[in-house]
């Protein structure tokens, strides 16, 4: 594996293609001309992930049905179609379900690259309240297992997705910022890093394959996208041409849904608290001999944006909707808190 380009297609396979960021490093992989592999869980699913598997096939992919906790079958078809590569963009509730998988990598013997399901912060490095913390720790399991089982490794740490951290489960991107009031978390001084789905699939699929990257932390930093809430609010606002009231959900109450230990809501608020009041994503450096930064390793592909990002959003929010929308002295209510890329 080098950094420069490919002479030749190489086998992927992705596993969590049907979801969120899975969905754009399949498409990134069959963008970059590999021959890509899905593993897909069998049975019926939802209109939309039945729509995404659809089109994913037309683009090339190959379908693997079968479940990730049968290593038997993984280890079988990692030796059919020869993998060097394997993505692995579960969701958090299955992320112990990669220790099959680890098993099966390590008795196959062709993968040359795994990617597991990280995608966001820095485990090692972060240190998130409760139940934040035992999410992380089932996630350190994960690479604590990878490493003792000598399998050659890349950690994608990617930090938050583009968008306004939203209130509910919603990825940020999938809806546009708000058109009524800021949630404001602590401040909003804090800076965090903010990257395209898009940007999450590509830089991915080019670290892969890259020397370079190889049994190492590969961290997302475009330092264009790197912005406080406060920031973030004031940009949205010169988009709409008119600004808009902030409402703050201060610390205390971000550790009070923390403390609920309700499954996802206390989750979203212990990370959301790490990442706007304890600065995880920006209160450590590079270091250059376990971590890399891919802006650095690849200058001359760029980001989106958060600008270029939220022109997108302008563009389908007339002005009109939004005063309608939010009258001048409209009620504010409290929201819930909202998800984080983790």
């Amino acid at each position: 594996m080098t950094a420069g380009p490919l002479s030749a297609p190489r086998p992927v396979l992705v596993i969590g293609a049907t979801g969120y960021i899975g969905r754009f490093v399949a498409d990134a992989s069959l963008e970059s001309g590999q021959t890509t592999y899905l593993l897909i869980r069998p049975g019926s699913g939802s209109c939309s992930r039945e729509a995404t598997i659809r089109d994913l096939r037309s683009k090339g992919a190959i379908i693997i049905e079968g479940c990730v906790e049968d290593s038997e079958l993984i280890e079988k078809k990692l030796r059919e179609h020869k993998i060097e590569v394997v993505i692995s963009v579960t969701g958090g509730d299955n992320v112990l379900d990669q220790l099959c998988l680890v098993k099966a990598i390590r008795s196959a013997g062709t993968v040359k690259r795994f990617l597991p399901s990280e995608f966001g912060h820095d485990i090692d490095k972060a240190n998130p309240v409760e139940p934040g913390l035992s999410f992380y720790n089932q996630k350190r399991k994960i690479r604590r297992a990878i490493e003792a089982a000598g399998i050659p490794y890349s950690y994608i740490c990617c930090n938050s997705i583009a968008g306004w951290p939203y209130f509910d489960n919603t990825h940020p991107s999938e809806i546009a910022p708000p058109s009524d009031e800021f949630l404001i978390y602590g401040d909003g001084s804090v800076k965090a890093y903010f990257v395209a789905g898009t940007d999450i699939g590509k830089f991915t699929m080019k670290a892969a394959f890259d020397s370079r990257t190889l049994n190492k932390i590969v961290h997302f930093r475009p330092p264009f996208n790197c912005v406080t809430m406060n920031e973030m609010a004031i940009l949205w606002e010169s988009k709409l041409g008119r600004s808009l009231p902030r409402v703050t959900l201060t610390e205390k109450e971000l550790l009070s849904m923390a403390e609920e230990n309700c499954f996802p809501k206390s989750v979203v608020a212990a990370l959301t608290h790490d990442i706007f009041i304890n600065g995880c994503q920006t209160n450590y450096s590079i270091d250059g001999c376990k971590d890399v930064e891919v802006s650095s390793l690849y200058p001359d592909s760029t980001f989106q944006n958060l600008d270029e990002f939220f022109d997108e959003y302008a563009v389908e929010t007339p002005l009109q909707e939004v005063i309608e929308l939010c009258p001048p002295n409209s009620m504010k209510e409290m929201l819930p808190v909202p998800p984080t890329c983790a």
